[in-house]
């Protein structure tokens, strides 16, 4: 959530203004708290922003800390400069000399002229006598601030090489949220990491925090909550650096996934892809080999597209498409530029290298083909010969490239396993023995055990089918392991959430234990219809909690189905029976044990008590928090590949984290939500 901070005057003011018409002294009086309450804290509702006043800074005690904090840190501020008041103006100052947007101006008609220096800035103008009636500008000024890049400090538009000051290196992270982070990533809990994403709304360090989450599912190829997380740093800010390089990957990791299923929606991810990699190359605060890594990763998009474009024609037809597709040629200009740009990129200089053998392999391959790109023969040949002199000049540089990589990391003692899988790549490529190749290959094998050589397996299919360097590649993949490479099958989550039941004392039944058989029912035929829908290949796995009545049901009525579930618990087994499961009688704790021992069981939290990170989050508490782990670990492959089944009578929930916050959750996410009213 956006934060705001209010600088203004405080209370009634009586100003002495002169009438320049009659020469007449007149006192104004303006409440300035009714600004506040009548204009300002209305259109922060209206978009959902948060925040304070430095009021509310004094009162704290320690001043000036917390007022510079909250000039630096707030995402907006709002500054009332009505009159001439000394606190408002220096706040002012020190947010123009330390971010360069995002501040507001307001003032009311008729007091004081505008200080010199802030002539020419824009300014909200209210009534004093009726603040209100500006509020939807104020509203649409807001919004707008939000959405735009435009400067807005003076400081900063009178000297534009001035830097302004990052917010998050001054925020610091709470230990225990960092420990949850680490526990989750290591664990490979990605609902987890989503959930903690969800929960960092509100928080001042909200978007340091999105990053170090942001980068677990990266590192754990939860590529699809990871593009949300990403995708809210830079919607925050739009020329992030880390953010655009983290989606430039993204993007590209899920249009290769969709690419079979689809294509279309592949696509449109190559586009952000590269949309992404562009923000990336025009930015001026990048090193070189960072902006070779774009470049990269450019060539990979337009290598993807090269791939695609006839990878599924007949064997006989191969060669001729891939050699007349502009991508090929797209693909080798990127990793080129970014060789160029920084020669110790070799990842960069190996594809080009083999982008232009693969080119010069297809063209002596395909002649025909090859020859209808230029005017006449001798031109076809012509070029050939300097793609060829090029070829020879590349190799050269990439086997430098390489050697002065190895030579650094001998001088540190230390090796890189895709250092050395490159430098085979490269004898692949180059070498005219291929005995050698096999060998250089196997030694790498023997040096990183158990390594997943899934890629490099994909570009030796490649050159195989499209026949490129024939024998050097067949002897190199008779030195590679049997590739486990395979799509994965799409696992679709059933979410159930449903009431308990009843207990004794209930006076407005809901859920009584004599509709056990009829809701059994009544689950049991959604699940049908559920599994009858499932494409063939893909999986289908049931989460709920463990509460007595619709939560034990659910996992009972699956295992007779044979659809696989997980039981998620809010607190460890003892705690747990005694808040949802014991007051409903022995039976029903022996259903639940009988299910603990068989199912996998991921418990949220050791207690109740919310983390203290956590613990002054509004109207939050253990079971809202386990609604949304549940929701975030079904919703890990999106929106599309989960169904919300929901036991509920459609009335409000008796507390926080009932059945309606779940269907409520889960229709904000865009999950189809099937209700059983009972």
């Amino acid at each position: 959530m956006i934060k705001v901070f209010i600088v203004r005057p405080f209370g009634e003011r009586s100003i002495l203004k002169k009438d320049t018409a009659t020469g007449n002294i007149n006192t104004i009086k303006y409440n300035f708290d009714a600004v506040e309450a009548e204009l300002i804290r209305p259109a922060m509702k209206a978009l959902n922003l948060w925040g304070g006043t430095t009021g509310e800074v004094f009162e704290a005690g320690d001043i000036r800390e917390d007022m510079f904090s909250e000039l630096l840190l707030a995402d907006i501020v709002i500054a009332d400069i009505s009159i001439y008041n000394a606190n408002v103006f220096y706040e002012l100052g020190i947010r123009h000399a330390l971010r360069d947007k995002r501040t507001i101006l307001i003032k009311s008609r008729g007091f004081d002229e505008t200080p010199f220096d802030l002539i020419g800035l824009r300014y909200i103008a209210y009534e004093k006598e009726n603040p209100s009636a500006a509020l939807q500008t104020l509203i649409k000024s807001i919004d707008e601030t939000i959405k735009a890049d435009r400067k807005d400090s003076l400081v900063f538009n009178i000297l534009p090489a001035l830097q302004t000051q990052d917010p998050e290196k001054y925020l610091a992270l709470p230990e225990d949220f960092i420990e949850e982070v680490t526990i989750a990533e290591q664990a490979r809990l990605a609902g987890k990491l989503s959930l903690l994403a969800y929960e960092t709304e509100s928080f001042t360090w909200q978007f340091p925090a999105l990053r170090l989450i942001g980068e677990a599912l990266f590192k754990l190829n939860a590529f699809g909550t990871a593009k949300l997380v990403w995708e809210k740093i830079r919607n925050y800010k739009s020329g992030d650096i880390q953010a655009n390089d983290r989606l430039a990957t993204i993007y590209q990791r899920l249009a290769e996934m969709e690419m079979k299923r689809n294509p279309d929606e592949a696509n449109a991810f190559l586009v952000k892809s590269d949309l992404a990699i562009g923000a990336l190359i025009n930015n001026r605060m990048l090193g070189s080999y960072e902006v070779a890594e774009a470049y990269a990763l450019k060539g990979r998009n337009a290598k993807t597209r090269w791939i695609n474009s006839w990878s599924e024609s007949p064997e006989n037809e191969r060669g001729a498409k891939a050699l007349q597709s502009i991508n090929l040629e797209s693909s080798f200009n990127s990793y080129e530029k970014g060789f160029c740009e920084d020669l110790n990129h070799f990842y960069s200089g190996i594809n080009a290298l083999g982008l232009l053998i693969t080119t010069i392999s297809l063209a002596e391959n395909n002649p025909g083909i090859w020859e209808l790109a230029f005017d006449s023969k001798e031109l076809a040949d012509q070029k050939l010969i300097e793609l060829k002199n090029k070829s020879n000049q590349l190799s050269v540089t990439v086997k430098y490239s390489i050697a002065s990589a190895k030579n650094k990391l001998d001088l540190r003692g230390a090796s890189d396993v895709w250092l050395n899988i490159t430098e085979a790549d490269f004898m692949c490529l180059t070498a005219v023995v291929p005995a050698r190749v096999a060998s250089i290959y196997t030694k790498v094998l023997q040096d990183a055990p158990g390594l997943n050589m899934d890629a490099t397996t994909r570009q030796l299919k490649l050159y195989e089918s499209l026949a490129v360097k024939s024998e050097n590649v067949k002897a190199a993949l008779s030195a590679m392991p049997p590739s486990n490479a395979s799509k994965k099958p799409v696992t679709y989550f059933l979410l159930f959430t449903g009431h308990m039941i009843d207990k004794p004392d209930r006076k407005q039944p809901r859920f009584p234990a004599s509709k056990e058989v009829e809701v059994r029912k009544a689950i049991k035929d959604k699940l049908v219809l559920e599994k009858n829908k499932m494409e063939e290949g893909s999986v289908l796995c049931g989460v709920a909690g463990a509460a007595c009545g619709g939560d034990i049901l659910f996992h009972e009525i699956c295992a007779e189905l044979d659809i696989p579930t997980q039981m998620f618990l809010a607190i460890p087994r003892e705690k747990f029976l005694v808040e949802s499961v014991a007051f409903a009688g022995i039976d029903w704790i022996e259903r639940f044990d009988k299910l603990y021992e068989k199912l996998p069981h991921p418990v949220l939290s050791d207690q109740k008590e919310l983390p203290k990170w956590l613990q002054k989050k509004p109207r939050y508490d253990i079971w809202s928090r386990n609604n949304l782990w549940e929701l975030n670990y079904s919703l890990i492959n999106g929106g599309m590949n989960m169904t919300l089944l929901a036991l509920w009578d459609g009335k409000a929930a008796d507390g926080p984290g009932g059945t309606e916050d779940m269907v409520n959750l889960a229709k904000k996410n865009g999950s189809k939500t099937v209700i059983i009213d009972i």
